[in-house]
């Protein structure tokens, strides 16, 4: 009993010992199912930041109520922070995006570092405080009219969960999933995806639930919504388990070296990525992809209404020729597009990651870039010839490389530079992300706006722009062919590597849980050797997660239905 109290996660006295990496290492024969239904919970959760935009017109009316009581044309950004008399401008509130992004990658590389040594347990619950306790903020912004309260709340408390919850199963998974690492990271990336799928239609509800003739619902929605996050995040962040170093699945052997260059069997350090070529063309390699990526997806709904017009709705007339009727019908039909592409993101980000184990991720690369460019090119020519199934097309399967490209690149990461720090070298990569959210927007909106001031008609605005996300997609795919294995310089030496190691609170399977090749499939400890994980927990588990996606994904469907018809 001495024995067990004097380890560093049991120590008396020590109130967060429950919180410790020791704590979460996991007994012989643990389920490893039972890790990627923990990583969704928190992700389908923070994964809600795309759809924060469903509180945007809601917001505008604040103070009106019924109408917006706008605040006047000349009132700066600043001023309008602290303003309580006018509602707030959509523009302004779109601003949260950014901050949500900007703050997700900077805060994943700033303290990714930390997670690999503090473990996913900690780093989930201090996401889970940060991203609801940022909700609760906002809600307070919204009652009391202060727009800074909306940014400080969700845009960058927030902003710093999103970051710590969207890297806290990488490199746990990867451990855990070995023989399998496109497909575990793709189920728990799936989940960041999918977060809108949930969270939109259930703020919405919420709103409707709790709106009055004297209140327009988003303060009671927030706080609703807060506190089922939170619950499902803590559940997450507390079934995390990590495998003890050395650990593989029963019967799974590593391949040799020599089978595949791509995949080290070697580690990297963290502190040594940023003077690596090799980070640096992957870093090329996500931007280019993303920012390629976000370029449509931001200007789906209203390329598809500008570029087929009438068409939509069976009626001979171009976009402009269009009446207020005809407008908010052609809107519908471009809100089932939307939905249409959020089901490819969130279904590419598993299959393209899964594929990618076959495949090989420099390959997949390959695929996104080469097949993406066709389809990128191929968009004018269909939108000309007005055939709305090859366009359609086309953009479906862009989004889903688009969501691909997320969550293949953490595998990439670890064939390249080992797993031991994974998680913290791809909150350093995450700054590719942020990154492309800011280049993708500003060259497809500026583009739209320069083509429209030299009086170009609307439905050939995007022809320009969808050649130059063409060129974007060249620039990744040499980026792509450069990579090539690390030299043995970078890697850590066996004596820095045994030290990391204990720094990161590592324990060697054999020592410790009785022998490194425990059963990965079957039934196993949670808390110690010699407990049972029952099938049922396993079932119960991934229940938790599916059945709200399910939903999800039939409330979007409903969505696409009207797209369709």
């Amino acid at each position: 009993m001495s024995a067990v109290l004097n380890r560093p996660g049991f120590a008396a006295g020590n109130e967060a010992g429950w919180l410790a990496k020791e704590r979460t290492i996991a007994g012989p024969g643990f389920n490893r199912w039972l890790v990627p239904p923990a990583a969704l919970a928190i992700h389908l959760c923070i994964g809600m930041a795309y759809g924060f935009s469903v509180f945007w017109l809601p917001l505008s009316k604040a103070i009106g109520l019924t109408a917006a009581n706008t605040c006047p044309k000349d009132m700066n950004l600043l001023t309008e922070l602290f303003a309580t008399g006018c509602d707030w401008r959509i523009s302004s509130l779109g601003w949260m995006y950014t901050l949500f992004f900007v703050l997700l990658g900077s805060s994943a590389a700033l303290w990714g570092g930390w997670l690999e040594r503090a473990g996913p347990r900690k780093a989930g619950v201090v996401s889970a405080v940060c991203w609801c306790g940022g909700l609760v903020i906002s809600a307070l912004g919204v009652y009391t009219h202060q727009l800074w309260l909306m940014w400080l709340g969700s845009g960058v408390i927030g902003g710093i969960g999103l970051g710590l919850g969207y890297i806290s199963p990488v490199s746990t998974l990867i451990k855990w999933f070995p023989d399998r690492r496109g497909m575990a990271t793709g189920m728990a990336i799936m989940g960041f995806g999918g977060g809108a799928m949930i969270g939109s239609p259930l703020a919405a509800e919420l709103m409707k639930t709790f709106s009055s003739a004297s209140s327009i619902g988003v303060v009671q929605a927030f706080l609703t919504m807060a506190a089922v996050y939170f619950v499902f995040m803590m559940g997450g962040a507390l079934g995390y388990r990590i495998p003890p170093s050395g650990w593989k699945p029963a019967g799974w052997t590593p391949p040799p070296a020599a089978a595949n260059a791509m995949i080290t069997q070697h580690h990297v350090h963290v502190k040594k990525v940023w003077g690596i070529p090799q980070f640096w063309l992957v870093w090329m390699v996500l931007c280019m992809n993303v920012s390629a990526g976000i370029g449509v997806i931001g200007m789906a709904s209203p390329m598809l209404q500008e570029v087929f017009g009438g068409n939509l709705i069976g009626v001979a007339k171009k976009f402009g020729e269009l009446d207020k009727t005809q407008l908010a019908s052609i809107a519908g039909v471009a809100a089932g597009f939307t939905a249409l592409l959020s089901l490819f993101n969130i279904g590419g980000r598993f299959v393209w990651a899964s594929a990618s184990d076959k495949l090989g991720r420099k390959m997949t690369y390959v695929v996104y870039f080469v097949l993406g460019g066709l389809l990128y090119a191929s968009i004018p020519a269909s939108a000309g010839a007005g055939s709305k199934l090859l366009f359609v097309a086309a953009c479906c399967i862009i989004v889903s490389m688009y969501g691909g490209g997320f969550s293949t690149v953490p595998a990439y990461l670890a064939d390249l530079f080992g797993t031991q720090m994974v998680g913290a070298i791809h909150g350093r990569l995450l700054t590719a992300w942020a990154t492309a959210g800011i280049i993708g927007p500003v060259v497809v909106n500026y583009m739209r706006e320069y083509q429209i001031g030299l009086g170009i008609p609307r439905e050939q605005v995007y022809n320009q722009t969808m050649y130059i996300l063409v060129g974007m997609l060249v620039i990744g795919l040499i980026c792509n062919l450069m990579i090539r294995p690390l030299a043995d310089k970078w890697f850590m030496t066996p004596e820095e590597l045994a030290e990391e190691r204990r720094i990161a609170h590592d324990r060697a399977a054999a020592n410790d849980v009785g022998g490194g090749s425990a059963s990965g499939s079957g039934s196993g400890s949670r808390s110690g050797p010699g407990t049972a994980s029952p099938t049922v927990l396993v079932v119960l588990a991934w229940a938790a997660v599916v059945i709200p996606l399910a939903w999800g994904v039939y409330r979007t469907m409903l969505s696409v239905l009207k797209f369709f018809a």
